[in-house]
């Protein structure tokens, strides 16, 4: 059985993993093993804490085992023995790993596996060719399963004895079936028929990479200018919006695009949010200090427009809604049609975030005051573009920051500063190719027969069709089955803290994708259930 869900593995990065870290630490290396003096705080910060990489397994927000990496020179065990190159390999590029601690109600679970296994891929990526330890003597016959061996005499003081071993590639590759197997995957230089089913970077049809390696011409060119013009013309008309611009960027970069603009209007607005991208719309707005209110609901939860309604009923000073049209954490779809209509009856701009739904379903922006959107979606072709939509002419204005001046953009026909003729002739060739209505059908074909596997999907038919969210089984680990379709050249979204936390993987049918790459995916997926 795979491990519970609630279990995630990562790098720590934040301030409160460090702090539980630093408590685990206590816990271990202090109070079951009496390496360390006590203290009143009942935390013990390691004296290499800020060269140490902190690799950690957590159950939801607690952190519940760790281990630790570092290769400066001198390691804990060049201070322990004097001589400790003499028993390292000449060719040795070793790094130290200590600190391996886990939560007793954990050990009997596959943490310290995870743990080992998220070690072994930090090192293999760094060229570390021998690891380091001072095994503690309670532990010594676990590390020779894996492969350790015994070097020098025994360290440490009476209560806490340490063991010197160390471990070479060579013989972590032979001693653990499970790692060996591992390690030859990795050997492998490729993948054959890797199917991409992630939310971008999305697949990439033929004629889309070889627009994208045509030679690289001048942003200031006239071929390039025309081509751009053309562009911004074809993508405006398949939205049917009266401006657009395309700079080099992400949607962030779009999205604080629209953040500034709509701080010139000095007025009160409402974000709307039920999952993370509508999150991060209220975090653009926190860090440009706009004034609005918030309308949120639980992750995947609707908010029906009678509900927006009333709300602007109570809150006549409202006079911008920022929304995301496609919420990409669930694939629920918000009624464009008729925001718009409930904004027009109250003079409200509306601004989008449509960085998931542009090429993906019928998009209408005929009066939405500012909408985003991405190249490296639903479009089609390689992520870099940022595409802003505007429903009247923009000017500059001086106050904003110029590489978020939206009105920069539009009297330079998009082109105010450097720009990559690449991504523009890949994007150019794939507004050509969209086709709404074949990723439509594919959608409903796709989430019937992943029905039929047994599992669950999020929302209904009133969903994006570009995104598909499966809800794991408890007893199965998002992160294990999302690893498990990668090894077999599968790529499915699941690596996001957010899906990570709530046991979700997503199939995007965003890119270049046939049935037929549908199909073999479907045959993996059930020798996998089964």
């Amino acid at each position: 059985m795979m491990e519970p869900h609630k279990l995630t593995y990562k790098m720590a990065s934040e301030p409160e993993e460090m702090e539980q870290i630093y408590k685990l630490n206590y816990e271990t290396f202090v109070e079951e093993i009496p390496q360390h003096h006590q203290n009143e705080s009942r935390r013990l910060v390691d004296k290499f804490d800020e060269e140490n990489v902190y690799l950690i397994a957590k159950d939801q927000d607690k952190v519940v085992g760790m281990i630790t990496v570092r290769s400066n020179r001198p390691f804990s065990l060049d201070h322990k023995l004097a001589n400790l190159d003499d028993y390292l390999p000449n060719d040795a590029n070793p790094c130290e790993i200590r600190l391996l601690a886990v939560k007793k109600e954990y050990r009997k679970t596959r943490v310290f596996f995870e743990l080992a296994n998220m070690l072994m891929n930090y090192c293999l990526e760094k060229n570390y060719n021998i690891a380091l330890i001072s095994g503690t003597d309670r532990q010594i016959r676990l590390y020779k399963k894996i492969g350790f061996e015994p070097f020098g005499p025994m360290v440490g003081t009476k209560d806490a004895m340490f063991q010197p071993m160390y471990l070479t590639k060579a013989k972590f590759e032979t001693t653990s079936k499970a790692f060996s197997k591992l390690m030859d995957q990795r050997k492998q230089k490729q993948v054959p028929n890797i199917i991409n089913f992630l939310p971008g970077p999305v697949s990439i049809s033929k004629e889309v990479e070889q627009a994208f390696q045509n030679t690289p011409v001048s942003h200031r060119s006239s071929d390039f200018i025309n081509e751009m013009n053309t562009l911004r013309t074809k993508i405006a008309e398949l939205v049917n919006a009266n401006h657009a611009q395309i700079l080099v960027g992400t949607g962030t970069l779009a999205n604080d695009l629209v953040a500034a603009q709509i701080k010139q209007l000095a007025e009160k607005g409402l974000i709307l949010a039920n999952g993370e991208f509508g999150e991060r719309l209220i975090d653009h707005a926190e860090r440009f200090k706009l004034s609005y209110y918030t309308m949120k609901k639980q992750w995947n939860e609707p908010i029906p427009i009678k509900e927006i309604h009333d709300f602007l009923e109570q809150h006549q000073e409202i006079k911008w809604i920022w929304a995301v049209h496609c919420e990409t954490s669930t694939g629920y779809l918000y009624d464009l049609n008729a925001l718009k209509e409930l904004t027009k009856k109250r003079n409200i701009k509306l601004c989008v975030d449509a960085c998931s739904s542009v090429g993906v379903v019928p998009v209408d922006f005929h009066g939405v005051y500012l909408a985003s959107t991405v190249s490296g979606k639903g479009l089609g072709a390689y992520p870099g573009l940022a595409i802003l939509f505007h429903q009247k002419p923009m000017t500059p204005i001086s106050e904003i920051p110029r590489y978020l001046d939206l009105g920069q953009y539009a009297i330079a026909d998009s082109v105010p500063y450097t720009h990559s003729s690449n991504l523009v002739a890949a994007l150019h060739v794939a507004v050509d190719q969209v086709n709404i209505e074949n990723k439509s059908t594919l959608a409903s074909a796709v989430r019937n027969k992943l029905t039929k596997l047994g599992f669950t999907i999020l929302g209904n038919d009133t969903y994006s069709p570009g995104i598909l969210t499966l809800s794991l089984a408890e007893d199965i680990s998002s992160k294990t089955f999302g690893d498990q379709l990668k090894e077999k050249g599968i790529l499915v979204s699941y690596e996001s803290n957010y899906l990570l936390k709530r046991n979700w993987i997503q199939f995007a049918l965003m890119g270049n994708l046939t049935w037929d790459e549908c199909e073999r995916s479907f045959k993996v997926l059930h020798e996998m259930v089964e």
